[in-house]
């Protein structure tokens, strides 16, 4: 059995993306394997949140965590801010942590020409946050997504280079966990690239989105003038509305509005009724349990609770073994 371990930052709520292109996959992988999911507060601090919106994210991300199928009496579940070992062990990798190495990656340089204003040490110092996060728990299976795997080699980085300085053979090196076939990547609904809160609120439906709101997206979503000849590939735009259908639709309602477009009889606007309504199909429970959870702050307690006990267990027991290699002793 692995330890594997995934965090997500609190800033705002979860989509289909989210849950088609991880959390899934989460619900198996908490039976297989040693698993921690926490909540990256700290993380989320770069980007300067007010108290009240960090506090509502936070609770947002842990309360769809929850609905979505993950089990605290199996899984860890914890909130980043709950473990001070990690910032611990932050600070005493970035001893060891270069200047240089630290500003050639990507997306601090992406940072730095997106918002030239808010360029702090939280965001260089990035992937020493991340990989504490990880090898705090001596992780060996990390899901990352692609704009994430420099940070994951730079966490192998920073286990090695520990393990090399101090001569032991402690820290594992981390790899990405490969979801294969399973990992299903929802597009947004904007015709071009991945579903997310980034690209905008109505790119994206999200898992308490009402039905009328959910109807309100799919409907303005983007499509062509129809398709001209028989057979003829599919534009990006609708093959996004494709790829989302069979997600959440039946095999024969994919089939049906596959053969409307292949003979040149389909009418969008029949699509997307029929692809809203199999989304409200699917979100409905999950947004009932969000809501029953939300208002449940007695269990949200003890779940926060819990989590932060299993956490402290595995972090506390690695943070006074990293400082007796370092050298910080008692008299």
């Amino acid at each position: 059995m692995e330890i594997v371990l995934s965090g997500i930052r609190p800033t705002g709520n979860l989509h289909l993306g989210n849950y088609f292109g991880a959390i899934q996959n989460f619900n198996k992988m908490q039976y297989e394997n040693k698993c921690f999911f926490f909540i990256a507060d700290y993380h989320s601090l770069t980007t300067h949140p007010t108290p009240d919106d960090l506090h509502k994210n936070v609770k947002h991300v842990l309360v769809e965590y929850l609905a979505s199928g993950l089990d605290p009496e199996i899984a860890t579940i914890y909130i980043q801010s709950d473990l001070p070992e990690t910032a611990e062990l932050y600070l005493l990798l970035n001893m060891n942590a270069y200047l240089g190495e630290l500003e050639r990656v990507t997306s601090f340089k992406e940072k730095i020409r997106k918002q030239p204003d808010n360029i702090n040490a939280g965001l260089l110092t990035y992937p020493t946050l991340m990989a504490a996060d990880i090898i705090i728990h001596k992780a060996s299976k990390v899901p990352v997504g692609k704009d994430q795997e420099q940070h994951l080699e730079m966490t192998r980085t920073f286990a090695k280079r520990f393990n090399r300085l101090y001569k032991v053979d402690y820290f594992p090196e981390p790899e990405a966990y490969n979801f294969g076939e399973n990992l299903i990547k929802i597009p947004g609904l904007d015709g071009s690239g991945k579903m997310g809160k980034s690209e905008g609120e109505a790119n994206a439906i999200f898992l308490v989105d009402e039905p009328a709101i959910i109807r309100k997206k799919i409907m303005r979503a983007v499509t062509d003038s129809g398709p001209t000849e028989m057979n003829q590939q599919k534009p990006v735009a609708i093959e996004n509305l494709f790829t989302i259908m069979k997600a959440v639709s039946s095999p024969d309602t994919v089939s049906y509005f596959n053969e409307l477009y292949n003979t040149c009889n389909i009418r969008y606007g029949d699509m997307k009724k029929q692809l809203a309504e199999d989304i409200i199909t699917f979100t409905s429970p999950l947004r009932e349990k969000i809501l029953e959870l939300s208002a449940d702050n007695d269990y949200l307690k003890k779940v926060v609770k819990l989590g932060k006990e299993k956490a402290h267990e595995s972090a506390s027991k690695t943070i006074k073994e990293v400082r007796e290699i370092i050298g910080f002793r008692p008299f």
